[in-house]
């Protein structure tokens, strides 16, 4: 299931009546149709109007407004200037903004338009029923940690991939990141995991391009072309310099911490650097995400065989910062 976003995914029909409609045709339609909240109109000059049930019989209902009303067009108790947005707004933005309407329109249906006719209106309820669930939705969506898009997003996102000429895959993991928990935390760790995703978010941020977080110290960025090369060097290379803000002097003057290696012994553990395996089509085809998986696994054992941060690309080294 994709994730609802936008207000025209949620708007549902809405009766149109003209302008010059009369009154009473309002009435008989209100009274066949209990469940129904309020009716566009449509305007000579093209726009559309509210009719709200409720304020249509507000009106109908004082002392003389059944007689001065019920044989005249319902234009004239008409709304002229409902909230009226357009089908591709997000449900959040168009949320904040029926919330700011005067207090007696705030029940007010939101209409909704695109393509230059109306589409149909979304009533309040289910507006802010939507947004609870768009916000559920990105809990599970997006990482917790950093805010980037989680597993089930990634997944949308490799198996789109597969249909693409060219594409190249990169898995990004910090190596030695365990010892540095060990030593520092886990806050100073967590601070660590969302500097690094900011830093990458950035360097990858560019178009035909995907970063998602995995999970833990694990990220993942799709390119749509074999160009890696320079990007992976400027993640590699601005890594190793945010890096250091996350050491003691001591320990960045040793290049080395104090920690339990994964052996099970303490002894001096590397500083944390960056591993990128990057999976590309560019010599061979894919017919499924298992078999990119796989692959980055083959190559990611490439890249923990070398101490620092490293890119292996199809099996073969792309770079190296040498640290």
């Amino acid at each position: 299931m994709g994730l609802l976003t936008k207000i025209g995914e949620i708007a549902e029909a809405i009766p149109v009546v003209e302008a010059r409609t009369k009154c009473e045709a309002v009435d008989e339609l209100f009274k066949r149709n209990p469940k129904l909240e309020g009716l566009a109109i449509a305007c000579e000059d093209g726009t559309n109007a509210l009719m709200m049930r409720v304020q249509f019989y507000q009106q109908i209902g004082t002392r003389y407004g059944y007689t001065l009303f019920m044989n005249r067009p319902v234009g004239v108790l008409s709304n002229s200037r409902p909230l009226l947005v357009d089908e591709s707004e997000l449900i959040t933005d168009v949320s904040i903004r029926a919330m700011n309407r005067p207090e007696e329109e705030l029940y007010d249906l939101v209409l909704v338009s695109g393509g230059g006719s109306l589409r149909g209106a979304v009533s309040v309820r289910l507006l802010l029923l939507s947004v609870a669930d768009v916000r559920t939705q990105i809990a599970t969506f997006m990482n917790p940690l950093t805010g980037l898009p989680g597993n089930r997003i990634i997944e949308d996102r490799l198996q789109q991939t597969l249909g693409l000429e060219s594409f190249s895959v990169l898995y990004i993991d910090l190596d030695q990141f365990k010892s540095y928990n060990d030593g520092y935390g886990f806050k100073q760790g967590d601070l660590l995991l969302q500097a690094t995703a900011n830093l990458l978010s950035e360097v990858f941020a560019q178009p035909d391009s995907f970063f998602g977080h995995i999970g833990g110290d694990d990220y993942i960025a799709i390119l749509h072309h074999h160009e890696y090369e320079e990007t992976c060097s400027r993640a590699i290379d601005e890594f190793e310099r945010l890096k250091r803000d996350f050491y003691r002097s001591e320990d960045l003057l040793r290049g080395s911490v104090t920690g339990e290696n994964r052996f099970g012994s303490r002894g001096l553990i590397p500083l944390v650097s960056l591993s990128i395996a990057v999976v590309t089509n560019r010599s061979r085809a894919y017919d499924n995400i298992e078999e990119i998986v796989e692959e980055s696994a083959r190559i990611k054992k490439r890249c923990k065989s070398v101490q620092g941060s490293i890119v292996f690309a199809d099996g073969q080294t792309a770079a190296s910062s040498g640290f």
